[in-house]
């Protein structure tokens, strides 16, 4: 009992510096998961966020002045701190990024009613694991890192400048923060080696995918192309999600200028958004839209005729973009002009949902657009296909339950193997009382 209250059965602390109401990457996995753990019974869940940012990299108009907050959340507790938002990626600006993170993070911790059980980090924030790593310490409780990407292999091949330096010194810090891991939690297989070779141990590794977290389409596709403004002739190239340098989308409007009987749409935010938009000025067949609302979202991506993913030839990455569960939902074909090694034509040769082609190749891409439209057998097989491998692999309910296993192992491990402090059973001193009631810092 605490203060005349039951104790809960489990308060787990959440790591993520994106966090609903972002809808775009890794928010929306963040915000499903801790409600998920809220609805649990007994069990009572803090995050602690960033201010919703992404994929626009602009500070939600609603967060703008905000220096910390507090708000419940669909049952969770979400404590938000403000941070640095880099309009453009640089490496010292996205160094200054994740240092007022960590800073503000460490200077103003969440206050919780007592001890967390554990610790859990989404990672690839560099700053999230480093604070999370470090309350799971003060408190002497298990730390769970997931690795939705690591961040030292997409800075060297970001294209930005500066990248080979930040990613020596990124990895070196996820090396330290992966160290200090009870288990290690990674969303697709090829990040196993990945994840050893920054020195953890294979036999702490466990794979938990990320699941579909988009409703099924729920309007008539022909009544969603007619109000978009899509003529039902016209084969339509849809890309959602995040404009960055990663995606090299310069491809798609290059495509475009290739085969004008093609609609390419962009739809999204990010720090190249600007600049694709002047790309694409001169062609009257390339369309830039805002973010759809969540409701409309699987509407819009099932009005297409073809769902994009890209990278730049440079990269060879082998996470698996949010975005793709969401178009295997769809059940429309993907085209995917990424390195035939990577973690993204791994998962669509394995959902056998798309038509893979070398990055930066736009001649390519556009004869793979072009094929499908005249093969609507084809196109519906591959869409099919998605769906089903959503439906069979990507269940929600079944990705959910993967983490709160990797949280339970983890505990099971803490209780058979107490740690040296526990053993000695030595007296805390008074600031660590103060931290555990959530009222100290916690560097």
């Amino acid at each position: 009992m605490v203060n005349g209250f039951a104790a809960p059965a489990r308060r787990v602390l959440l790591v993520s510096t994106n966090y609903a109401p972002e809808q775009a990457g890794i928010g929306p996995y963040a915000a499903q998961l801790a409600e998920h753990w809220a609805a649990r019974d007994g069990w009572e869940v803090h995050v602690m966020a960033g201010m919703p940012h992404y994929p626009a990299w602009r500070t939600d108009p609603a967060w703008r002045g905000v220096w910390r907050a507090t708000e419940v959340r669909g049952g969770v507790h979400v404590h938000r701190r403000r941070h640095t938002v880099p309009a453009r990626q640089t490496a010292a600006r996205r160094a200054l990024y994740e240092t007022s993170i960590l800073a503000h993070g460490l200077l103003a911790p969440p206050r919780l009613a007592g001890r967390p059980d554990v610790v859990v980090a989404q990672l690839p924030s560099l700053a999230g694991g480093v604070l999370a790593a470090r309350l799971a310490r003060a408190a002497g409780v298990p730390f769970v890192p997931v690795v939705q990407d690591l961040m030292g292999a997409a800075a060297a091949q970001s294209g930005i400048r500066g990248g080979d330096r930040a990613a020596s010194l990124a990895a070196g810090i996820e090396r330290r923060v992966l160290a200090s891991a009870a288990l290690v939690g990674v969303i697709h297989d090829s990040f196993t080696a990945r994840v050893t070779a920054l020195g953890v141990q294979e036999a702490r590794v466990r794979t938990v995918p990320n699941w579909t977290h988009i409703a099924s389409p729920a309007r008539a596709r022909a009544a969603t192309r007619a109000r978009l403004g899509w003529r039902e002739e016209e084969t339509v190239v849809l890309h959602s999600g995040n404009m960055g340098l990663k995606q090299g989308l310069e491809v798609l409007i290059e495509a475009a200028r290739l085969a004008p009987g093609l609609r390419v749409v962009l739809m999204g935010e990010g720090n190249q958004r600007a600049r694709l938009a002047e790309l694409a000025a001169p062609l009257s067949n390339v369309d830039l839209l805002p973010p759809a609302a969540e409701a409309d979202f699987p509407d819009v991506l099932a009005a297409a005729d073809a769902l994009a993913v890209t990278q730049r030839a440079s990269v060879l990455d082998m996470s698996v973009p949010s975005k793709l569960t969401s178009y295997f939902a769809a059940g429309r074909p993907v085209l995917a002009s990424v390195a035939a090694e990577g973690g993204t034509a791994h998962e669509v040769r394995r959902s056998a949902a798309g038509v893979l082609v070398p990055p930066e190749d736009p001649a390519a891409l556009a004869d793979a657009a072009r094929a499908l439209a005249a093969d609507p057998a084809r196109a519906a097989a591959l869409g099919s296909a998605g769906r089903a491998y959503a439906a069979g692999h990507l269940g929600r309910e079944a990705g959910l339950a993967r983490l709160t296993d990797l949280l339970e192992e983890a505990l099971r491990m803490r209780r058979a193997r107490p740690s040296r402090a526990r053993r000695s059973a030595r007296p805390r001193p008074p600031a660590a009382h103060g931290a555990a009631r959530g009222e100290g810092a916690a560097a």
